[in-house]
Protein backbone atom coordinates (compact mmCIF):
# COMPACT_ATOMS: atom_id res chain seq x y z
CA UNK A 1 0.00 0.00 0.00
CA UNK A 2 1.28 3.04 -1.00
CA UNK A 3 1.83 6.15 1.26
CA UNK A 4 -1.04 8.42 0.19
CA UNK A 5 -3.02 5.46 0.27
CA UNK A 6 -2.31 5.31 4.10
CA UNK A 7 -2.60 8.64 4.45
CA UNK A 8 -5.84 9.09 3.24
CA UNK A 9 -7.14 5.87 5.09
CA UNK A 10 -6.18 7.65 8.11
CA UNK A 11 -7.70 10.56 7.71
CA UNK A 12 -10.90 8.74 7.36
CA UNK A 13 -10.60 7.17 10.48
CA UNK A 14 -11.02 10.55 12.24
CA UNK A 15 -13.96 11.43 14.23
CA UNK A 16 -16.84 13.03 12.08
CA UNK A 17 -16.30 16.65 13.75
CA UNK A 18 -12.40 16.83 12.75
CA UNK A 19 -13.54 15.25 9.66
CA UNK A 20 -15.50 18.02 8.99
CA UNK A 21 -13.09 20.90 10.23
CA UNK A 22 -11.01 19.64 7.72
CA UNK A 23 -13.44 19.89 4.96
CA UNK A 24 -14.45 23.55 5.55
CA UNK A 25 -16.42 22.94 8.74
CA UNK A 26 -20.00 22.53 7.79
CA UNK A 27 -21.67 19.64 6.47
CA UNK A 28 -22.83 19.96 2.76
CA UNK A 29 -26.64 19.89 2.54
CA UNK A 30 -27.83 19.40 -1.33
CA UNK A 31 -32.06 18.73 -1.26
CA UNK A 32 -32.52 17.89 2.08
CA UNK A 33 -29.82 15.56 1.76
CA UNK A 34 -26.71 16.17 4.19
CA UNK A 35 -23.71 14.30 3.01
CA UNK A 36 -21.27 11.61 4.87
CA UNK A 37 -18.31 13.74 6.42
CA UNK A 38 -15.94 11.02 4.66
CA UNK A 39 -17.14 11.59 1.18
CA UNK A 40 -16.97 15.59 1.93
CA UNK A 41 -13.29 15.04 2.66
CA UNK A 42 -12.49 13.12 0.23
CA UNK A 43 -13.97 15.58 -2.20
CA UNK A 44 -12.06 18.24 -0.97
CA UNK A 45 -8.86 16.64 -1.80
CA UNK A 46 -10.30 15.72 -4.68
CA UNK A 47 -10.63 19.16 -6.12
CA UNK A 48 -6.81 19.46 -5.91
CA UNK A 49 -6.38 17.47 -8.71
CA UNK A 50 -7.55 18.81 -12.61
CA UNK A 51 -11.02 17.84 -13.61
CA UNK A 52 -10.85 15.17 -16.62
CA UNK A 53 -12.93 17.60 -18.55
CA UNK A 54 -9.34 19.28 -19.08
CA UNK A 55 -7.80 15.70 -20.17
CA UNK A 56 -7.82 13.77 -23.16
CA UNK A 57 -9.36 10.38 -22.47
CA UNK A 58 -5.75 8.44 -22.56
CA UNK A 59 -4.92 10.46 -19.50
CA UNK A 60 -8.06 10.81 -18.10
CA UNK A 61 -8.15 7.00 -18.45
CA UNK A 62 -5.11 6.86 -16.22
CA UNK A 63 -5.93 9.76 -13.85
CA UNK A 64 -8.87 7.85 -12.79
CA UNK A 65 -7.52 4.70 -12.03
CA UNK A 66 -4.79 6.39 -10.05
CA UNK A 67 -7.39 8.01 -7.79
CA UNK A 68 -9.51 4.91 -7.32
CA UNK A 69 -6.71 2.92 -6.57
CA UNK A 70 -6.56 5.37 -3.78
CA UNK A 71 -10.05 4.82 -2.45
CA UNK A 72 -10.91 1.11 -2.88
CA UNK A 73 -10.49 -2.08 -0.98
CA UNK A 74 -9.10 -5.32 -1.81
CA UNK A 75 -10.92 -8.35 -3.37
CA UNK A 76 -11.99 -10.71 -0.87
CA UNK A 77 -10.09 -13.44 -0.03
CA UNK A 78 -12.64 -15.69 -0.21
CA UNK A 79 -13.16 -15.33 -4.09
CA UNK A 80 -11.55 -16.93 -6.74
CA UNK A 81 -10.22 -14.84 -9.97
CA UNK A 82 -9.89 -15.88 -13.09
CA UNK A 83 -9.05 -14.11 -16.80
CA UNK A 84 -11.34 -14.69 -19.52
CA UNK A 85 -11.50 -14.05 -23.08
CA UNK A 86 -14.63 -14.20 -25.19
CA UNK A 87 -15.69 -13.00 -29.20
CA UNK A 88 -17.14 -9.46 -29.16
CA UNK A 89 -18.49 -7.96 -32.47
CA UNK A 90 -15.25 -5.91 -32.73
CA UNK A 91 -12.67 -8.50 -31.77
CA UNK A 92 -11.87 -10.01 -28.44
CA UNK A 93 -13.31 -9.10 -25.52
CA UNK A 94 -11.24 -9.33 -21.86
CA UNK A 95 -13.55 -10.21 -18.88
CA UNK A 96 -12.71 -11.74 -15.26
CA UNK A 97 -14.56 -14.35 -14.07
CA UNK A 98 -15.04 -14.63 -9.70
CA UNK A 99 -16.38 -17.49 -7.53
CA UNK A 100 -16.87 -18.07 -4.29
CA UNK A 101 -14.06 -20.42 -3.09
CA UNK A 102 -14.70 -24.15 -2.94
CA UNK A 103 -18.35 -23.30 -4.71
CA UNK A 104 -19.86 -26.67 -5.87
CA UNK A 105 -21.85 -27.05 -9.04
CA UNK A 106 -23.11 -23.94 -11.05
CA UNK A 107 -24.14 -20.66 -9.72
CA UNK A 108 -26.39 -18.11 -10.77
CA UNK A 109 -24.54 -16.13 -12.51
CA UNK A 110 -23.89 -11.97 -13.25
CA UNK A 111 -22.74 -10.12 -16.35
CA UNK A 112 -21.41 -6.93 -15.06
CA UNK A 113 -20.39 -3.79 -16.66
CA UNK A 114 -18.20 -1.27 -15.07
CA UNK A 115 -18.35 2.74 -14.46
CA UNK A 116 -16.69 5.31 -16.63
CA UNK A 117 -18.93 6.98 -18.96
CA UNK A 118 -18.16 4.43 -21.81
CA UNK A 119 -15.19 7.08 -22.03
CA UNK A 120 -12.76 5.45 -18.58
CA UNK A 121 -12.40 2.34 -16.64
CA UNK A 122 -11.34 -1.08 -17.27
CA UNK A 123 -12.01 -4.44 -15.40
CA UNK A 124 -9.67 -2.84 -12.27
CA UNK A 125 -12.24 -0.41 -11.71
CA UNK A 126 -14.49 -2.62 -10.44
CA UNK A 127 -12.59 -5.50 -9.24
CA UNK A 128 -13.45 -5.12 -5.37
CA UNK A 129 -17.06 -4.82 -5.68
CA UNK A 130 -17.37 -7.70 -8.05
CA UNK A 131 -15.97 -10.04 -5.78
CA UNK A 132 -17.94 -8.55 -2.89
CA UNK A 133 -20.50 -9.91 -4.91
CA UNK A 134 -19.55 -12.85 -5.81
CA UNK A 135 -18.90 -13.42 -2.21
CA UNK A 136 -22.51 -12.10 -0.57
CA UNK A 137 -24.29 -13.18 -3.52
CA UNK A 138 -22.68 -16.35 -4.08
CA UNK A 139 -22.90 -16.52 -7.67
CA UNK A 140 -20.10 -16.06 -10.52
CA UNK A 141 -19.27 -12.37 -11.55
CA UNK A 142 -18.29 -12.39 -15.31
CA UNK A 143 -16.95 -8.51 -15.88
CA UNK A 144 -16.58 -7.09 -19.17
CA UNK A 145 -14.72 -4.81 -20.19
CA UNK A 146 -16.57 -3.72 -23.06
CA UNK A 147 -14.91 -1.13 -25.87
CA UNK A 148 -14.01 2.71 -24.94
CA UNK A 149 -15.17 5.68 -27.04
CA UNK A 150 -14.17 8.07 -28.26
CA UNK A 151 -12.38 5.31 -30.29
CA UNK A 152 -15.13 3.00 -30.67
CA UNK A 153 -18.43 5.58 -30.43
CA UNK A 154 -21.76 4.67 -29.82
CA UNK A 155 -23.35 2.12 -30.16
CA UNK A 156 -19.66 -0.03 -29.89
CA UNK A 157 -20.64 -0.61 -25.52
CA UNK A 158 -23.89 -1.35 -26.31
CA UNK A 159 -23.34 -3.58 -29.19
CA UNK A 160 -20.27 -5.38 -26.92
CA UNK A 161 -22.39 -5.98 -23.80
CA UNK A 162 -25.26 -7.34 -25.77
CA UNK A 163 -22.66 -10.01 -27.11
CA UNK A 164 -21.00 -10.72 -23.70
CA UNK A 165 -24.86 -11.56 -22.05
CA UNK A 166 -25.68 -13.81 -25.04
CA UNK A 167 -22.35 -15.60 -24.72
CA UNK A 168 -22.61 -16.07 -21.00
CA UNK A 169 -25.83 -17.46 -21.47
CA UNK A 170 -24.45 -19.77 -24.46
CA UNK A 171 -21.14 -20.78 -22.82
CA UNK A 172 -22.21 -20.85 -18.83
CA UNK A 173 -21.61 -24.39 -18.28
CA UNK A 174 -18.16 -24.09 -18.95
CA UNK A 175 -17.47 -21.29 -16.40
CA UNK A 176 -19.86 -22.66 -13.48
CA UNK A 177 -22.60 -20.53 -14.49
CA UNK A 178 -26.20 -22.04 -14.68
CA UNK A 179 -27.67 -20.75 -17.70
CA UNK A 180 -31.57 -19.00 -17.58
CA UNK A 181 -29.86 -17.71 -14.30
CA UNK A 182 -27.92 -15.14 -15.48
CA UNK A 183 -28.34 -11.29 -14.96
CA UNK A 184 -26.44 -8.24 -15.46
CA UNK A 185 -25.73 -5.28 -13.72
CA UNK A 186 -23.23 -2.29 -13.36
CA UNK A 187 -22.88 1.05 -12.12
CA UNK A 188 -23.09 4.41 -13.96
CA UNK A 189 -22.13 3.19 -17.59
CA UNK A 190 -22.47 -0.27 -16.49
CA UNK A 191 -25.70 0.58 -15.29
CA UNK A 192 -26.79 1.74 -18.30
CA UNK A 193 -25.44 -0.66 -20.57
CA UNK A 194 -27.28 -3.17 -18.51
CA UNK A 195 -30.71 -1.93 -18.85
CA UNK A 196 -30.12 -1.60 -22.60
CA UNK A 197 -29.08 -4.87 -22.45
CA UNK A 198 -32.47 -6.09 -20.96
CA UNK A 199 -34.87 -4.15 -22.98
CA UNK A 200 -32.65 -5.47 -26.43
CA UNK A 201 -33.19 -9.01 -24.79
CA UNK A 202 -36.62 -8.41 -25.05
CA UNK A 203 -37.31 -6.81 -28.36
CA UNK A 204 -35.37 -9.66 -29.55
CA UNK A 205 -37.27 -12.31 -27.85
CA UNK A 206 -34.32 -13.94 -26.82
CA UNK A 207 -33.35 -15.59 -23.16
CA UNK A 208 -34.17 -12.53 -20.47
CA UNK A 209 -31.67 -11.94 -17.95
CA UNK A 210 -32.57 -12.86 -14.85
CA UNK A 211 -32.34 -9.84 -12.97
CA UNK A 212 -30.85 -6.58 -13.96
CA UNK A 213 -28.75 -4.29 -11.39
CA UNK A 214 -28.61 -0.81 -12.37
CA UNK A 215 -26.59 0.90 -9.95
CA UNK A 216 -26.59 4.74 -10.39
CA UNK A 217 -27.58 4.40 -14.08
CA UNK A 218 -27.52 6.68 -17.15
CA UNK A 219 -30.72 6.27 -18.55
CA UNK A 220 -31.50 9.58 -20.25
CA UNK A 221 -28.84 11.08 -21.84
CA UNK A 222 -30.84 14.64 -22.55
CA UNK A 223 -31.20 14.75 -19.02
CA UNK A 224 -31.48 18.35 -17.50
CA UNK A 225 -32.50 19.91 -14.18
CA UNK A 226 -33.40 18.08 -10.90
CA UNK A 227 -30.62 16.60 -9.66
CA UNK A 228 -28.49 17.29 -12.55
CA UNK A 229 -28.93 21.06 -11.91
CA UNK A 230 -28.10 20.48 -8.35
CA UNK A 231 -25.60 18.12 -8.06
CA UNK A 232 -24.17 19.49 -11.14
CA UNK A 233 -20.84 20.76 -9.49
CA UNK A 234 -20.76 17.50 -6.47
CA UNK A 235 -17.86 15.25 -6.25
CA UNK A 236 -16.92 12.72 -8.63
CA UNK A 237 -19.09 13.55 -11.16
CA UNK A 238 -20.51 16.81 -11.84
CA UNK A 239 -22.97 18.35 -14.85
CA UNK A 240 -19.75 19.21 -17.10
CA UNK A 241 -17.94 15.50 -16.66
CA UNK A 242 -21.27 14.10 -17.37
CA UNK A 243 -21.07 16.76 -20.62
CA UNK A 244 -17.73 15.40 -21.59
CA UNK A 245 -18.75 11.95 -21.19
CA UNK A 246 -21.57 12.24 -23.94
CA UNK A 247 -19.87 14.36 -26.11
CA UNK A 248 -16.68 11.62 -26.30
CA UNK A 249 -19.44 8.58 -26.69
CA UNK A 250 -22.11 10.12 -28.62
CA UNK A 251 -21.15 10.63 -32.33
CA UNK A 252 -24.16 12.75 -34.08
CA UNK A 253 -26.74 14.58 -31.68
CA UNK A 254 -30.08 12.53 -32.30
CA UNK A 255 -28.43 9.45 -30.86
CA UNK A 256 -29.17 10.49 -27.68
CA UNK A 257 -33.16 9.90 -28.97
CA UNK A 258 -31.82 5.97 -29.57
CA UNK A 259 -33.69 3.66 -27.12
CA UNK A 260 -29.84 1.93 -26.59
CA UNK A 261 -28.50 5.96 -25.85
CA UNK A 262 -31.62 6.73 -23.29
CA UNK A 263 -33.66 3.65 -22.07
CA UNK A 264 -35.84 5.92 -20.18
CA UNK A 265 -37.17 6.96 -23.50
CA UNK A 266 -38.85 3.63 -24.06
CA UNK A 267 -42.40 4.02 -24.57
CA UNK A 268 -43.08 0.30 -22.93
CA UNK A 269 -41.25 -1.18 -19.84
CA UNK A 270 -43.37 -3.93 -19.28
CA UNK A 271 -41.75 -7.42 -19.65
CA UNK A 272 -38.40 -6.57 -18.77
CA UNK A 273 -36.86 -8.33 -15.65
CA UNK A 274 -36.92 -8.13 -11.84
CA UNK A 275 -34.55 -4.65 -10.94
CA UNK A 276 -32.38 -3.39 -8.47
CA UNK A 277 -32.13 0.11 -9.34
CA UNK A 278 -29.46 1.86 -7.15
CA UNK A 279 -28.78 5.80 -6.60
CA UNK A 280 -26.55 8.25 -4.18
CA UNK A 281 -28.59 11.15 -3.16
CA UNK A 282 -25.16 13.60 -3.95
CA UNK A 283 -25.38 12.05 -7.70
CA UNK A 284 -26.80 14.27 -10.63
CA UNK A 285 -27.31 11.08 -12.27
CA UNK A 286 -30.12 10.22 -9.11
CA UNK A 287 -33.17 11.47 -10.80
CA UNK A 288 -32.76 9.66 -13.94
CA UNK A 289 -32.36 6.24 -11.89
CA UNK A 290 -35.19 7.15 -9.17
CA UNK A 291 -36.89 8.07 -12.87
CA UNK A 292 -36.42 4.55 -14.30
CA UNK A 293 -37.05 2.57 -10.98
CA UNK A 294 -40.72 4.46 -10.87
CA UNK A 295 -41.42 3.80 -14.79
CA UNK A 296 -40.51 0.03 -13.91
CA UNK A 297 -42.75 -0.15 -11.34
CA UNK A 298 -45.65 1.04 -13.43
CA UNK A 299 -44.93 -1.62 -16.12
CA UNK A 300 -45.76 -3.81 -13.41
CA UNK A 301 -41.81 -4.85 -13.34
CA UNK A 302 -40.92 -6.25 -10.11
CA UNK A 303 -38.46 -3.18 -8.50
CA UNK A 304 -36.17 -3.05 -5.26
CA UNK A 305 -34.52 0.89 -5.00
CA UNK A 306 -32.45 2.14 -2.88
CA UNK A 307 -30.90 5.47 -2.52
CA UNK A 308 -28.14 6.02 -0.20
CA UNK A 309 -28.88 9.75 0.34
CA UNK A 310 -25.67 10.30 2.20
CA UNK A 311 -23.57 8.97 -0.31
CA UNK A 312 -22.24 10.25 -3.93
CA UNK A 313 -21.36 8.97 -7.35
CA UNK A 314 -18.87 5.98 -7.89
CA UNK A 315 -19.55 5.13 -3.71
CA UNK A 316 -19.00 1.18 -4.93
CA UNK A 317 -15.38 1.87 -5.70
CA UNK A 318 -15.28 3.56 -1.90
CA UNK A 319 -15.36 0.25 -0.14
CA UNK A 320 -11.70 1.14 1.42
CA UNK A 321 -12.17 4.88 2.51
CA UNK A 322 -15.92 4.98 3.42
CA UNK A 323 -17.38 2.72 5.73
CA UNK A 324 -20.84 3.62 4.78
CA UNK A 325 -20.46 2.42 1.04
CA UNK A 326 -18.83 -0.64 1.77
CA UNK A 327 -22.04 -1.41 3.89
CA UNK A 328 -24.06 -0.39 0.86
CA UNK A 329 -22.25 -2.79 -1.44
CA UNK A 330 -23.09 -5.71 0.87
CA UNK A 331 -26.71 -4.84 0.71
CA UNK A 332 -26.63 -4.65 -2.69
CA UNK A 333 -25.35 -8.19 -2.87
CA UNK A 334 -28.02 -9.20 -0.44
CA UNK A 335 -30.26 -7.76 -2.99
CA UNK A 336 -28.87 -9.33 -5.78
CA UNK A 337 -28.55 -13.06 -4.15
CA UNK A 338 -32.30 -12.60 -3.69
CA UNK A 339 -33.26 -11.70 -7.28
CA UNK A 340 -31.11 -14.49 -8.55
CA UNK A 341 -32.92 -16.83 -6.00
CA UNK A 342 -35.92 -15.51 -7.60
CA UNK A 343 -34.66 -16.86 -10.60
CA UNK A 344 -34.46 -20.77 -9.66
Amino acid sequence: MNLQKLVIRGLMKLPEGALLRMSGGEPLSIDGRVIDPRVQLLAVQGAKAPSLTTLDPVAARAAAAQGLALLDDAPRANVAIDEVVMPGPGGRLAARLYRPKHAAGPLPGLVYFHMGGCVIGNLDTCETFCSILAGSANCAVLSVDYRLAPEHKFPAAVDDALAAYKWAEENASSFGMEAGRIGVGGDSAGGYLSAVVAQQMKAEGGPAPACQLLIYPVTDMEAQGGSMESCGEVYPLTADIMQWFIDHYIDKPEDKKDLRASPLKAEDLSGLPPAIVVTAGFDPLRDQGAAYADRLKAAGVPVTYRCYDRLAHAFTAMSGTVPAAKRACEEIAVDVRAGLSASA
